[in-house]
């Protein structure tokens, strides 16, 4: 599926999320300790968008039921989350950020 644009590097501060559609695939784009972090936007609990969560030490906690995933591997952190949550691959270059979706 490729690369794909979906913001400016400066976008975000550390410890924001902003949410990100890209071909349908809800996205949350995280920054945390200065590194852009890309995954999947539904908390994997119950419908909660993660983007309107917490942003803190390569965690985001989901605003929900507080659950947490590491933003590297999008593994839970603690209850009641006890699945994964999808990551993708994030890159920067002339000043935009870009995901990709994988297969």
């Amino acid at each position: 599926m490729g690369w794909h644009e979906v913001a400016g590097a400066d976008a975000l501060r550390d410890g924001e999320a902003i949410g990100v559609t890209v071909d349908g695939h809800p996205i949350a784009l995280c920054r945390s300790g200065g590194e852009l972090h890309a995954l999947h936007n539904m908390c994997t609990h119950q419908f909660a968008l993660l983007s309107d969560g917490y942003v803190e030490d390569g965690c985001i906690e989901c605003p929900l039921h507080q659950g947490r995933f590491d933003l590297r591997t999008g593994a839970p952190l603690c209850a009641p989350v006890t699945e994964p949550v999808r990551i993708y691959a994030v890159k920067t270059e002339d000043g935009k950020v870009y995901v990709e979706l994988g297969d």
